[in-house]
C-alpha cells in the first residue's frame, strides 16, 4: 500500500500525494520539464544533479524503463514528482517499471500531487529549493526546504563530471580525436560524435588545457552539466587556452562557460528552460527548431556590448533582445539563435576563431531531432569546411 507523501515548497506551500519511488525525504531545486516523453533520458541526465524534477505531462511510466535509454549510470535528480504514474507498462523494449527504477536506484518520488498547481507556483515564483518524501512532518519538511541551498554559486559539474579521463572508439575508420570535456555528459552525445568518425577522449571537469591539447585533439566539446557555470574556473580557464588553438563546440552548460572564457556574464534565469518542446530561432535565415533543453542559466553578451539589456515588450520575441556582433578578447562574437518563449541566446559563434555553442541539447535524448545537424557542423568544422 502507497505511504502518504508531503512536498512543501521553501516559501511554504505545501503539497499531498503518495510516494512511489525510494523511502526517506529529499530536497532539492524544483524546476517543471514539459517534455511528455523521455523520463528515463531526463532521470539520467546529469544536468539534474540537485533537482527536483516536476513533470507537467498527466501520465509518467506508461512505456517502462530500458537500458538502453539511460544517460548515466543511474538517476542524477535528487527526486521526480508526477500527477500520476501508470499502475502498468506496455512496450516491447521494456525491461521493468518505472517505480521499480526508482525503488531500485534510491529515487525518492512523489505521485498523485497537483502538478498543475505547483508548475504554475514555479513559474509565477521562480525555481525554488523543496522537501519532500513520507518519512518526515510537514513541520520537518518546511525547515528542511527553508535550509536547502539555491543554485546560484554551486559548482554541481564537478561532482557528476567522470573522475577519471577514458576513451571510446570511433565507429569505423577513426578520423582523429576529439576531447570531450566532461561536466555532466549524456552517453547519446558521445554517440554522435563517435558515429561520425571521431575518437573521443573524455577528461574530468576540471582538466588544464595544456592537458587537454596534449591528446593532440582535432576538435573539442564542451558538454551539458547542473549548476551555476560562474564557479568553474578551470574549465573556463581551459576553454579560453584551447579557442584559437583547436576547433571548439560548447552545449548548455558548455554554451555558458564558453560566454564565460570570452568576457560575457551569465545570469539564472527565473525557472530555466526544460522540456523537449522549445522554440529557438535560427537568426541567419530565420528557420524555427524545436529543441530539448534543461538548464537554470543563460549568456548575456550585453555585457560585452558594454549595456544593459532593452526590456522586453509584449507581443512577439524580436531579434533586437539580442545585441548585434559583439567584440570580446578572442575578437567578434556573434548570436545565432534566439528562444522563442522569453527572447534569451540559445546560440553564438565567434568569427575570428573556430568555436560555436547553443544552449539546448543537439543529442536528443530526450527531444526532436531539429537539432542534430549541429555535430555535422562540428564535424564540417574540424575538417575545414565550415
Amino acid at each position: 500500500m502507497s505511504k502518504p507523501a508531503i512536498l512543501v515548497t521553501t516559501d511554504g506551500e505545501v503539497f499531498r500525494g503518495v510516494s512511489v519511488g525510494a523511502d526517506g525525504v529529499t530536497t532539492g531545486e524544483a524546476i517543471f520539464n514539459t517534455a511528455m516523453t523521455g523520463y528515463q533520458e531526463i532521470l539520467t541526465d546529469p544536468s539534474y544533479a540537485g533537482q527536483v524534477v516536476v513533470m507537467t505531462s498527466s501520465h509518467i511510466g506508461n512505456y517502462g524503463v530500458t537500458d538502453l535509454d539511460a544517460q548515466s549510470g543511474r538517476p542524477a535528480v535528487n527526486g521526480f514528482v508526477m500527477r500520476a504514474m501508470a499502475r502498468r507498462h506496455s512496450n516491447w523494449r521494456a525491461q521493468g517499471s518505472l517505480a521499480e527504477y526508482l525503488r531500485g536506484n534510491g529515487v525518492v518520488a512523489v505521485s498523485e500531487i497537483d502538478t498543475r498547481r505547483l508548475t504554475r507556483h514555479l513559474r509565477d515564483h521562480g525555481a525554488m529549493p523543496v522537501a519532500m518524501g513520507s518519512d518526515a512532518d510537514e513541520a520537518e519538511l518546511r525547515r528542511m526546504a527553508a535550509e536547502a541551498p539555491r543554485m546560484e554559486g554551486l559548482d554541481l559539474a564537478t561532482g557528476v563530471s567522470t573522475p577519471e579521463p577514458y576513451r571510446l572508439a570511433a565507429a569505423g575508420e577513426s578520423k582523429g580525436t576529439v576531447v570531450a570535456i566532461d561536466l555532466g555528459l549524456k552517453r547519446d552525445i558521445l554517440y554522435n560524435l563517435t558515429e561520425r568518425g571521431y575518437d573521443v577522449q573524455v577528461v574530468p571537469a576540471g582538466t588544464g588545457a595544456d592537458e587537454i591539447l596534449a591528446h593532440q585533439p582535432r576538435g573539442v566539446f564542451v558538454s551539458n552539466g547542473p549548476g551555476d557555470p560562474e564557479p568553474l574556473a578551470a574549465a573556463i580557464q581551459a576553454v579560453r587556452g584551447v579557442l584559437g588553438r583547436v576547433p571548439l563546440f560548447g552545449i548548455c552548460l558548455g554554451h555558458q562557460v564558453l560566454g564565460l572564457a570570452v568576457g560575457a556574464r551569465t545570469y539564472k534565469l527565473p525557472f530555466g528552460h526544460h522540456g523537449g518542446n522549445h522554440p529557438v530561432r535560427r537568426l541567419s535565415d530565420g528557420r524555427v527548431e524545436i529543441t530539448a533543453q534543461n538548464h537554470g542559466f543563460a549568456v548575456d553578451l550585453w555585457a560585452l556590448a558594454g549595456s544593459e539589456p532593452p526590456t522586453r515588450e509584449e507581443g512577439l520575441v524580436d531579434a533586437g533582445l539580442l545585441p548585434g556582433v559583439v567584440d570580446s578578447d578572442f575578437g567578434p562574437v556573434r548570436p545565432t539563435h534566439q528562444n522563442l518563449n522569453d527572447g534569451t541566446l540559445e546560440g553564438m559563434e565567434l568569427l575570428d576563431v573556430p568555436a560555436f555553442s547553443v544552449q539546448y541539447h543537439p543529442e536528443a535524448a530526450p527531444g526532436p531531432s531539429d537539432a542534430r545537424p549541429l555535430f555535422d557542423r562540428f564535424a564540417r568544422l574540424i575538417e575545414g569546411e565550415a
